[in-house]
């Protein structure tokens, strides 16, 4: 198998579950950013992988001399991709399986790769189907795209329970954030310290602030969309904030299947990486010796508006999932510096998607290009009103 961004939070945790299954799993290649060239040489001569590939080129001759370092006198260190088209070079060299654990919309270029040489896709990088979701299905295979996020991986096991003409309704659960049952004035004054405690996950930070604004649980439910071909109003959001059932299936007959386990990442990657089996020990279980009380609330659409935006998002389709995706990340930033208020994330996007689909941008066609520009486009303009808002404050 192949591991992309191999040094991030769900990469770290993959390779841990190879080194925990010696003999099941081989790793031939590994990619990062470049950002930890130590941890990277470091997961290259544990695995003892073919390639290593870095995004950013000029952290190519750091990882070299990281490599040398890490390497005994006399072994072969590997082969080292450098640049933008790295990671897509990786994803379709001979392996099995790809991993593809890619922060941000990066990551579609190397999804499409993978399933252009008919790698099996073990899908961590969420917004590849966001950003470009007809694309994605287009070349996919029936089961060629194994899904990785905790929360479709739940779905993907409970729709084994039945067909999928007997599935009523999807429901997908959500921690609630740190910030529950806060009201929209109180969230006006959230500080990115707050922001990044999530209370059961360890996340990287643009996912962590994305699960404060609910806006992860947004995407969310539009990958689910394309993953299951459900329609929006057939996938709701419950607030679960044990965050034990990752999701769960209604079924036309009022049966209701949920996948349940401790919020333990290594689970849904192990089986992911390991399906159709299923791998031993993958992560811990529960102790069913121990009283637990599992609670659920409804989703406060006035303090959290970011998941019906996301739904109206997913179904304009075109670039709008994509201009939602890139004006977030932008949004994200100037809230972590400083330029934004919590709510202005949120505020901000939606005027952005509103600017966008309002011109006609969303178009019914989509090529990559067209995801491109239009995240360009996002971007700036998202940009462009965060800079508005410092402007008003000061």
């Amino acid at each position: 198998m192949v591991i992309l961004g191999s040094t991030g939070s769900i990469g770290t945790q993959a390779v841990e579950v190879v080194l925990s299954n010696p003999g099941r799993f081989r790793v031939t290649g590994l990619s990062a950013a470049g950002g930890r060239p130590a941890l990277l040489a470091g997961q290259a001569h544990r695995l003892q992988v073919r390639t290593v590939a870095v995004a950013r080129e000029d952290k190519a001759v750091e990882l070299r001399q990281a490599l040398r370092a890490e390497y005994g006198v006399g072994e072969p260190i590997p082969q080292v991709l450098a640049g933008p088209d790295a990671a897509s070079e990786l994803a379709q060299s001979e392996c099995h399986t790809v991993l593809n654990g890619i922060t941000g919309s990066i990551g579609l270029a190397p999804t499409l790769a993978a399933l252009r040489a008919g790698r099996l896709l073990a899908l961590a990088n969420k917004e590849s189907l966001i950003v470009g979701g007809p694309l994605v299905r287009e070349l996919a295979a029936p089961g060629q795209i194994i899904p990785v996020d905790s929360e479709h991986s739940a779905l993907f096991q409970a729709l084994l329970g039945g067909t999928r003409r007997e599935v009523r309704k999807l429901l997908v659960t959500a921690s609630g954030g740190p910030f529950r049952g806060r009201s929209r004035a109180e969230l006006e004054r959230v500080t990115p310290k707050e922001a990044l405690a999530h209370p059961t996950w360890e996340m990287g930070p643009v996912i962590t602030v994305n699960s404060a604004t609910l806006v992860n649980k947004g995407l969310e439910v539009i990958e689910a969309h394309l993953l299951y071909d459900i329609p929006f109003d057939r996938i709701e959001v419950v607030v679960h904030p044990q965050s034990f059932i990752h999701s769960m299936v209604e079924f036309t007959d009022g049966s209701t299947l949920a996948q349940c386990g401790p919020p333990d990442m290594r689970l849904p990657i192990a089986l992911a990486l390991g399906w159709p089996e299923r791998v031993p020990d993958a992560g811990p279980s529960f102790d069913w010796g121990q009283a637990m009380s599992w609670e659920f609330f409804p989703l406060d659409a006035e303090a959290f508006p970011s998941v019906p935006l996301a739904c109206r998002v997913g179904e304009l389709g075109g670039t709008a999932p994509a201009v939602f995706n890139a004006a977030n990340e932008e949004c994200v930033d100037a809230f972590l510096t400083g330029r934004l208020p919590f709510t202005g994330i949120v505020d901000t996007v939606s005027a952005v998607v509103g600017e966008h689909t309002g011109g006609g941008g969303a178009g019914a066609g989509l090529t990559l290009n067209d995801v491109l520009e239009a995240e360009d486009w996002a971007r700036t303009r998202a940009r462009e009103l965060a800079q508005a808002v410092v402007e008003a404050r000061a």
